[in-house]
């Protein structure tokens, strides 16, 4: 089976600016396209902006809302695969979710934030209560979360038990936890045994400082790509048959002893 190169867009668009930001991800996604990605990855609530403070309301909209609908036509346009960040509205609900689009258009998953951070998320989101979600994509079985979703070790289980080969993960990683995207990421992915695609917004938006740092880590914990502090776009492989090899000499996985874990739940 072949790699699935694999591009993240560290970028924090323009808060507020839906169509700035549709046009930037159609600049990113012709950019990764000629560099051969079949998968675009864009940061935690990349449509709308994340520090929209009372604006949340106003821009959120439904899974297969207006956002939706562009995200799919750049995808086609360009011949690849496109994660992005967005707030849901769900009747009086919002959530702060994430879509996986396919190159052909179709929406394949939709993911809500399990775990929100800081008053900010708390104030204007619902937490999501569906842990895993996935979808294939060429061959492999893509799982989502989002930011401090994968700073629970749990969560990046769940995944790993569920079959999950490559866990995207937009985020919005501030200062001063840049040790999550330098250290946390690889350690999750190596042990869970997994590609983790880890993709940050960057600068100064509002009260917060996001920090880039963007990554692609395998499940060797080694970093295959790895982004500045500015706008960039990276671009990695994931390669299945590495996957199957780190996992077949890692025991992680085969050693455990779920019976000892129950106090955990």
């Amino acid at each position: 089976m072949p790699s699935l190169r694999t591009a993240l867009l560290q970028s924090s668009g323009r808060p507020g600016a839906v169509a700035e930001n549709l046009k930037a991800l159609d600049e990113a996604a012709a950019r990764a396209a000629d560099a051969g990605a079949r998968l675009l990855v864009a940061p935690e609530l990349f449509l709308t902006g994340y520090a929209i403070g009372d604006a949340v309301p106003e821009l959120a909209e439904p899974a297969e809302g207006p956002g939706s609908a562009a995200i799919a036509e750049i995808a086609v346009r360009h011949g690849l695969a496109v994660l992005y960040g967005y707030p849901e509205r769900d009747g009086e609900r919002i959530f702060n979710a994430s879509q996986l689009i396919g190159a052909d258009g179709v929406r394949l998953a939709n993911y809500r934030k399990t775990h929100l951070f800081g008053c900010f998320e708390q104030e204007w989101f619902t937490p999501g209560e569906q842990t895993v979600v996935q979808a294939d994509l060429d061959g492999l079985r893509i799982g989502l979360l989002i930011c401090y979703d994968v700073e629970f070790p749990e969560n990046v289980r769940a995944h790993a038990l569920a079959g999950t080969d490559l866990l995207l993960v937009p985020t919005a990683q501030m200062h001063p936890f840049q040790f999550v995207a330098e250290s946390v990421v690889p350690v999750r992915a190596f042990e869970s045994q997994m590609y983790v695609a880890y993709v940050n917004r960057t600068g100064p938006e509002g009260e917060f400082e996001f920090v880039g740092l963007s990554c692609l880590a395998g499940p060797d914990g080694v970093v295959r790509t790895r982004a500045g502090r500015g706008e960039e776009l990276v671009i990695g492989e994931v390669d299945p048959e590495f996957l199957a090899a780190s996992r077949a000499a890692n025991p992680y996985l085969a050693d455990r002893r779920p019976g000892l874990y129950g106090s955990l739940a």
